[in-house]
């Protein structure tokens, strides 16, 4: 009789296991689908449009532009379209920049929209960037990719 018990108290306790395994992956699940569909929402709301091009900003590390880059693309950005930004080379009103946030150890990137770019002297740190005004768009993690892959 004792064996028995203890036979049955294993299987309650494997089945709570299992359901507990199986309400975080429905957790993961419906945050996973959330995060897609706010993606989505901003893409079909022409708070990014994909077809514009994007300069993006590595602040040195270019160790993370693959990442960062995937992410782009995973917004809906053509590759021909993400264009390494250089000090020289600034964008037009309606493109955007992505920038890895907060040098020197970024954990997001943040879309930024071009608003006006105006005529400027370059200098040593931001050169002809330094007349581009922008308004923020958005963030991601850097783990978005792992996000909406699980």
């Amino acid at each position: 009789m004792m064996t028995r018990e203890k036979g049955k108290a294993r299987q309650i306790i494997e089945r709570l296991r299992f359901e507990e395994f199986k309400v975080l992956w429905v957790i993961i699940a419906i945050g996973t689908i959330f995060y897609i569909g706010v993606v989505m929402e901003q893409i079909e709301t022409g708070k990014i449009d994909p077809e514009k091009n994007v300069y993006l900003f590595l602040h040195g590390r270019d160790d993370l532009k693959e990442k960062a880059e995937n992410i782009l693309i995973a917004l809906g950005f053509p590759e021909q379209n993400i264009i390494v930004a250089s000090s020289e080379n600034v964008g037009s009103v309606g493109d955007y920049m992505a920038m890895l946030w907060r040098p020197p150890r970024p954990d997001q990137i943040k879309i930024q929209l071009i608003t006006e770019v105006k005529d400027v002297e370059p200098d040593k740190m931001f050169g002809l960037w330094k007349g581009v005004l922008k308004k923020d768009i958005d963030s991601f993690p850097l783990s978005f990719i792992k996000t909406i892959c699980f």
